[in-house]
């Protein structure tokens, strides 16, 4: 990818890649069956691109492509799949690609319902269209007056052909023949909103959910409420019937409750408590089977089974991510194939970069864990809070916990055991402050040591204590009584557990032996640092401060080495890169911003649509993940720079960046062509080498060396590869045709038939011209000598010996074509290209004729000149390399 277009898409070094942990929101999913998978697929919408999963599995098998606005609605018939956006629908097949748009409604559309071959749509104005699918035009449109009949809820009653239920927000039922355009009959309804209207299993009858909590079972055919129901939990959100034998009838409630009534008993048989955290988006049996798939707004599909006679539905399989932002990322290991989320609902969880079925939930911080695993999450009355950042090391995992977690206000920390995936042994809390718990204080950052056996845990008092992670102990603490005056905001152990070093909100980063806890070095900070990170391989501290810039600290030479200012906000993250030489950092002005530490410049910057609160660089350097404000997933950008050459050059202190669409949840597909951008333009352009650097360079050909340097032993080469015996001519040799000798093989044709066919040797062919000799004879009028040289570089050695040889006289040459050969030399050196052959064809050439130009005046004259010349060039060439030479030794000895 060239700077330039990659700069009009928003980043040099990082493109999209995908999304992970995304799957599903608030929109009701969609169950589709395809006849000849004989499979069903689960369709749910994450943003603005909708999913499809097998329910055999939960895997993941399409993503459709991105729509330029989130969807509002979702639902597909056998063939299509429908999403509404804005005031547009578009129909997509193969999941996946957009094959029908239809346009025309005035108002955002909310409402779906695939008819035959006709689509129904109904927007936010009240206005019902029927569309054609194919031809895309409007067959029937329909407007209702909202104040009297407010389109909420819509289906297609089974066996009535044409025909149309709908539901209002005042209560009433219509029943309309759309092919006629007709109202045929008006439901007075129950005087509350229709919410949901689902077709049972039995004809004529429907299941009507209301705003009030009811469920009514009617029979629209008479006109006749077969029974009633009472949820306790809100609105009905969802209704759906088995059809495996079993009278069972689920409904879904806003607070993510589930109700299984039983239509023969007339009164409900279970409850599925927190079935999801949020509402329940929709819920759907699967066609004769004891299958319920479920889905909410907590990021969830979960499909649960009923293999218990009047039992509850059981957990089978699930699909989860964060029901809340993400507050902190990070690699877990050096493989860079798990990444460690915090998120604000509590949990911490593992998201895989290779497969969905490799993610795990740590689950959710307690203080009791056997009381929180008795009574569940939500009524865990010891819940920890979020999580605002933890540190891990996997040196250890195998023997005891390696992750460490600090929650949000509280001044315990966490132990974490990721191979358990759950909560750890230890909750870390210093004894200095059991007598006075109405202290304000909390953990504000850690770190563990690379060899995962100790924990440094700074707080928000200014205090920074050492613990072992193997028994939870306390092993001492930083400085007499605090290691700062303010809040901590930093703390870091070096990779041989030497040094830790602290920043701290009094402006003051200090150094401290790690085991002895001994004060060593005090650096004064030019404002409050916010954050710190260190890169343990390469010795280098980032210090994020809270004026939007960032200062690097040289372990070794304890100074600050590098200062990066930029940011127009708070800076969120940062991370390094493997090797150390990049430092990416986030902040709230939106931008991802990658800073070269060796050149202490800008060279990427790209903006996002929401800023993004946490950044990781795998170990391995592929790709960077980023989760973002209000955003529910963690997003992957892979570098540029591993699978192609990227050119990086200083960003200018004025640069705009472009934003940038966050990936979706498959590797997105670049298909747009790209715009050529005129010569003119200010965009950074990609850095192409020019011919010649400068002036007073000389540039060696890159002809591989075989080319020109066996020049001068052609001889010797010759007699070793001369055969000891002469070759057999085969008995019957097939028919080639003749080629001319050289690198890039000709076929020789004859000009006519009668030359094919004689056999009597004509000596005017053997004595003509070739093209290089032509060409030399031309370029003593032209004084060009581009063509020659050109023929020259595309020879091997033996033709060019053998072209040198036939400029002598006596090879049917001339001496005027000589002096043309050296006067081509000597153009070669004058463009200073090409230096190494110009030096071997001379040679060759002085070898074959050196007798012959010492006769000859006029070639001595020539190469006289060409002798100067080249003198000259030495010169240059030795003045230049002496004064590197110099400059080098200089350094190397001011180094030691």
């Amino acid at each position: 990818m060239s700077s330039m277009s990659a700069n009009k898409k928003g980043s040099v070094i990082f493109s999209g890649f995908r999304a992970l942990g995304l799957y599903s929101n608030h929109l009701a999913h969609v169950v589709r069956f395809h006849k000849k998978h004989r499979e069903f697929y689960v369709v749910t919408a994450v943003g603005q691109c909708f999913h499809t999963y097998n329910v055999k599995k939960l895997g993941i098998v399409a993503v459709s492509n991105a729509l330029p606005e989130d969807i509002s609605s979702v639902t597909a018939d056998c063939m299509l799949v429908y999403a509404a956006y804005g005031k547009l629908i578009s129909a997509f097949a193969r999941s996946r690609e957009v094959v029908h748009t239809y346009t025309g409604h005035q108002a955002d559309v909310h409402l779906l319902l695939p008819f035959g071959n006709h689509l129904i749509s109904v927007d936010k104005d009240n206005v019902v269209i029927i569309w054609d699918v194919e031809s895309e035009d409007t067959y029937l449109q329909i407007s209702y007056d909202k104040a009297s009949f407010e389109v909420s809820a819509l289906m297609h009653p089974s066996t009535y052909l044409n025909k149309i239920l709908f539901g209002s927000s005042q209560g009433s039922l219509q029943l309309w023949n759309i092919k006629s355009n007709k109202l045929l009959f008006t439901f007075s309804g129950w005087s509350a909103a229709v919410t949901v209207l689902q077709q049972t299993p039995a004809v004529d009858v429907v299941g009507v959910g209301l705003a009030s909590g009811q469920i009514i079972i009617h029979n629209i055919k008479f006109d006749e409420t077969l029974m009633k129901f009472q949820q306790d939990w809100g609105p009905i959100t969802a209704l759906s019937f088995r059809t495996d034998g079993h009278p069972i009838m689920a409904s879904g409630s806003p607070i993510g409750h589930i109700g299984l009534w039983d239509l023969e008993e007339k009164k409900l048989v279970s409850q599925m408590r927190d079935a999801h955290t949020t509402a329940i988006a929709g819920l759907t049996f699967l066609q004769n089977e004891p299958l319920l798939i479920t889905n909410g707004a907590d990021n969830a599909i979960r499909v649960w089974i009923f293999d218990v006679a009047g039992g509850d539905g059981r957990l089978l399989r699930q699909r989860m991510g964060h029901s809340a932002p993400p507050t902190k990322i990070r690699h877990y290991d050096q493989s860079g194939l798990n990444i460690l989320s915090a998120g604000q609902d509590g949990t911490l969880q593992s998201f895989s970069t290779v497969h969905e079925r490799f993610n795990k939930s740590l689950g959710h911080g307690t203080l009791n864990k056997a009381k929180a695993k008795k009574k569940g999450v939500k009524y865990d009355t010891a819940k920890l809070p979020s999580i605002t950042t933890f540190a891990s090391e996997t040196a250890r995992q195998s023997d005891w916990d390696g992750i460490i977690a600090c929650h949000r206000g509280f001044l315990m920390t966490t132990s974490w055991n990721y191979q358990k995936g759950s909560m750890g042994a230890h909750k870390l809390e210093p004894e200095r402050f059991n007598r006075n718990r109405s202290l304000n204080v909390h953990a504000t950052a850690v770190d563990i040591s690379s060899c995962g056996n100790f924990a440094v845990i700074a707080l928000s008092s200014g205090h920074i204590d050492v613990y072992n992670m193997q028994s939870g102990l306390h092993r001492g603490h930083y400085g007499e009584d605090k290691a700062h005056e303010g809040p901590v905001r930093g703390v870091a152990v070096d990779a041989l557990n030497q040094l830790t070093f602290s920043v701290g909100a009094d402006h003051l980063l200090k150094i401290w032996k790690f085991k002895s806890k001994e004060h060593l070095h005090t650096h004064r900070l030019p404002a409050a640092p916010a954050s710190s990170l260190l890169h343990r391989d390469s010795g280098m501290l980032a210090i994020a401060l809270d004026v939007f810039a960032i200062h690097i600290l040289d372990v070794e030479t304890r100074r600050i080495v590098r200062k990066f200012s930029g940011h127009r906000g708070q800076i969120n993250d940062m991370t390094f890169s493997p090797d150390g030489r990049w430092l990416i950092t986030a902040s709230m002005d939106c931008t991802i911003r990658t800073w070269d530490l060796p050149s202490g410049s800008l060279v990427d910057c790209f903006l996002v649509e929401a800023a993004a609160v946490s950044v990781s660089l795998s170990p391995t350097g592929n790709f960077l993940a980023s989760s973002h404000v209000d955003g529910l997933g963690v997003y992957l950008w892979s570098n540029n720079t591993l699978c192609s050459l990227v050119s990086l050059r200083p960003l200018p202190a004025d640069y705009e960046p472009t934003v940038i669409m966050l990936p979706g949840n498959c590797p997105s597909k670049d298909t747009e062509e790209e715009e050529v951008l005129d010569s003119d333009s200010s965009e950074m352009a990609e850095y192409i080498s020019p011919a010649q650097l400068d002036e007073h360079l000389v540039t060696l050909s890159l002809l591989p060396d075989s080319r020109w340097k066996n020049l001068l032993h052609l001889d010797i080469i010759k007699k070793k590869n001369k055969p000891k015996e002469p070759p057999k001519v085969p008995k019957a040799a097939p028919f080639f045709i003749p080629t001319i000798p050289g690198l890039v093989p000709q076929f020789s044709l004859p000009n006519t038939p009668s030359e094919a066919q004689s056999k009597v040797v004509n000596l005017g062919v053997l004595a003509q011209k070739s093209n290089f000799y032509i060409e030399l004879e031309n370029a003593i009028e032209s004084n060009s000598y581009e063509e020659p040289v050109k023929l020259l570089r595309e020879l091997g050695p033996s033709a060019i010996e053998t072209e040198l040889r036939a400029l002598s006289p006596d090879m049917g040459g001339d001496v005027g074509v000589m002096k043309s050969f050296l006067k081509m030399i000597s153009c070669i050196l004058k463009s200073k290209k090409d230096f190494d052959l110009a030096q071997a064809y001379l040679a060759l050439f002085l070898k074959l004729h050196l007798r012959l130009i010492s006769d000859e005046p006029e070639l001595m004259e020539e190469a006289e000149r060409v002798s100067a010349q080249l003198e000259e060039t030495w010169m240059c060439i030795q003045t230049l390399l002496n004064q590197s030479i110099c400059l080098l030794s200089y350094i190397k000895s001011a180094l030691l």
